[in-house]
């Protein structure tokens, strides 16, 4: 999939600024009907302003502007249109009380303002998607650790300098606001950081791609560590709201859980009953790096239609009762990896997985539709979509995409399976056999039936894959394949398949006796018979019937493998040990699938937004800032690795930010630290 020219398409400069907005949506300058008092606000401890939102710009012409000029490449965002802007959110976009501008309120006030800019960009990059029907990227992840957003936003829009100056003007200090932000409660390790990466680095390259993923409420945890050890509370990062987020009421899905398999008067089937939620859309900007690519974070949120509501067990008193239905569905999102160590907790985390890879697909067929026009040629889905599973968590994406093209679509078993086979691609995060998810099929078969006859659908097929490759020659080498690599673990194989294996244990070839004269030879007695050795050759016996002392299992990864075009690792050494060692019968059997994706994390997060010092300095010695996205360009440093300049700037940029680690140590501990002693941190990443 290439990467799409869109700053041609679109016809404005980068850095319009929020005001635009708000002017074609809250002022008609030709009518004069909307104006803005701009009495003085008497707060606390900071005094905050309102006024029309285009004063700030002081009007260098008192006429309305043409079309022309008001294009939206006419506005240039500086520090007065963009304090201009953060006030009016200050008091039109209120989270907090009127009486204050203080830190908290002056961050969402903020983070609204680079918002309002966003969307613009945003809705300009989906309108072109729409309108030249491009092949698209879905990248579906159950976590995504995003970390705090306005700083990597106002980076990637180039207007540090101007909110900087924007915010002293109001009084505060852009890193104080900046620090105000929570961190959203979405991910915890290197998976979901690694998933933030991915839209991050989508964007910057213009591809055409959205990301899919919950909507938590309170996350994994907070930790708090007291006098008894360490406490984990839950982590209420919506406390607030988000500024970032936009909710979708018009976009939601309906997602099934238990019921039953029915045949329709066609033959066909259908799943029927059970409990019913609607997954509700979230929608996030992701901005790309100096480019106008503004993606799409997708956050799935659960509920129940009104009428699950059992008013008449409420007023019977029966309050338990009457909200049952509902916080079933509500607390599918309230934490991430909920503890499984019960039943419930592993029903609810198969339904947190299920609810991603349902309502996900759902709106990407609904979109592929809608941009197709009246008529879907199936055949071309592969050609328009493509999605990647970010681990085995959205697994279920396999089953799912073929039940609604079968049942809902009405295409055969072939068509929906070759569909799959060429829209879905899966990246492996662990080498660890044993740390391969694998779900009980029992569980499964009550959450989710016709998934359940889909996936053995799949495994036969994937059985015959098998016995056209290896054939049935060796049955010992046979069932060796078999076992290690299909999707249903100890569990019986189809009929037709078992017949190979069957040898009964009565068909032994024994060795023929001698006749021998025994007139005169005496007849052995009852001790001596059982001293006699016959030599009786059996035939090893190969089986297929499953144990019935371990549970029975889907094996997720191997669905994975089967059921798409793409396997990769996160690393070449990584990738390596997946190939050779986890899934080498796959890689035996179908060798163009294994690939190698050295993911690694963004630039512009992780170096040139952190730590701007060093980031100047790479830029003077390179010679060039293109380092940010063409991370190869850094090697031109190891020519100056010898320079004392170098070396001295070096440490002094280093000296400067350890300055600050003291500072920040002094105030939140009150321990002053020498910013000449040497500095060690460790952070532990866990999944």
């Amino acid at each position: 999939m290439a990467a799409l020219p869109l700053f041609a398409a679109c016809a404005y400069d980068s850095k319009s600024v929020s005001r635009s907005i708000l002017n074609s949506s809250f002022i008609d300058r030709q009518s004069k009907l909307f104006f803005i008092r701009t009495p003085r606000l008497n707060f606390s401890r900071r005094n905050l302003s309102v006024r029309n939102v285009a004063s700030d710009q002081k009007q260098k012409a008192k006429e309305p502007k043409t079309d022309e000029e008001a294009s939206l490449g006419t506005f240039v965002p500086d520090s007065g249109a963009i304090a201009s802007s953060i006030k009016y959110h200050a008091e039109f976009t209120p989270s907090f009380s009127t009486e204050s501008f203080e830190l908290p309120k002056a961050f969402y006030a903020t983070a609204e303002s680079v918002r309002d800019m966003l969307i613009i960009n945003w809705n300009l990059t989906y309108n072109y998607y729409e309108k030249i029907n491009v092949k698209q990227a879905y990248y579906l992840s159950m976590e995504y650790l995003q970390g705090r957003a306005l700083l990597n936003a106002i980076g990637n829009l180039e207007l540090s300098g101007p909110y900087a100056e924007a915010l002293k003007k109001l009084g505060h200090n852009l890193e104080d606001v900046a620090r105000q932000e929570p961190d959203a409660a979405l991910g915890n390790g290197g998976l979901g950081r690694l998933a933030s990466c991915f839209l991050d680095s989508l964007a910057t390259l213009n591809y055409p791609a959205w990301g899919y993923g919950l909507r938590y409420k309170y996350g994994l945890f907070k930790q708090l560590i007291t006098k008894d050890g360490q406490e984990e509370v839950a982590e209420s990062w919506l406390e607030m709201g988000s500024p970032w987020e936009i909710v979708r009421n018009d976009v939601s899905y309906p997602v099934k859980f238990y019921g039953k398999v029915i045949f329709g008067p066609d033959g066909s089937k259908k799943w029927v009953g059970g409990e019913n939620i609607v997954a509700v859309a979230y929608d996030v900007p992701i901005p790309g790096y100096k480019t106008k690519t503004t993606v799409n974070l997708r956050l799935w949120s659960t509920k129940v239609a009104p009428e699950e509501f059992d008013l008449g067990a409420f007023n019977a008193g029966d309050h338990a009762k009457a909200y049952a239905a509902i916080k079933n569905a509500e607390k599918i999102c309230y934490i991430l990896y909920p503890g499984d160590e019960s039943i419930e907790g592993k029903t609810l985390r198969l339904k947190q997985q299920y609810t991603l890879c349902s309502a996900s697909l759902q709106d990407i067929i609904e979109r592929c539709e809608r941009r197709s026009g009246e008529s879907v040629n199936w055949e071309n889905f592969p050609e328009k979509v493509a999605v990647q599973l970010n681990d085995t968590h959205p697994t279920l994406c396999i089953p799912e995409l073929i039940r609604i093209l079968m049942d809902v679509k009405g295409l055969s078993w072939k068509e929906a399976w070759d569909i799959t086979q060429r829209t879905v691609a899966y990246t492996n995060h662990t080498v660890l056999p044993e740390a391969l998810e694998k779900w009980s099929l029992e569980l499964m078969q009550e959450l989710l039936p016709r998934h359940v006859e889909i996936i053995r659908m799949i495994d036969e097929e994937l059985i015959q894959t098998i016995i056209a490759e290896y054939g049935a020659e060796d049955l010992d080498l046979l069932q060796q394949k078999l076992k290690q690599m299909r999707i249903l673990d100890n569990i019986e194989l189809p009929e037709s398949v078992a017949e190979l294996f069957v040898k009964s244990k009565e068909n032994s070839v024994v060795d023929p006796i001698e006749e021998v004269d025994i007139s005169d030879e005496t007849i052995p007695t009852g001790e001596e018979e059982g001293s006699e050795e016959q030599e009786v050759e059996e035939t090893n016996e190969v089986t297929s019937e499953p144990d019935p002392t371990l549970p029975k299992l889907v094996r997720m990864a191997n669905l994975c493998v089967a059921g798409g075009y793409a396997v990769n690792g996160v690393a070449e050494i990584h990738s390596e040990i997946v190939k050779n060692e986890v899934f080498n019968d796959f890689c035996e059997l179908w060798p163009d699938k294994f690939q190698n994706k050295t993911n690694g994390v963004t630039p512009r997060r992780w170096i040139l937004f952190c730590n701007p010092d060093l980031s100047k300095i790479i830029s003077k010695w390179t010679g060039t800032e293109d380092w940010v996205t063409k991370t190869e360009k850094l090697a031109t440093l190891r020519k100056f690795a010898d320079n004392e300049d170098l070396q001295s700037e070096w440490r002094e940029a280093k000296r400067r930010n350890k300055i600050k680690v003291a500072s920040f140590l002094k105030e939140k501990t009150g321990y002053i630290v020498n910013p000449d002693a040497m500095f060690d941190v460790q952070v532990i990443s866990f999944q």
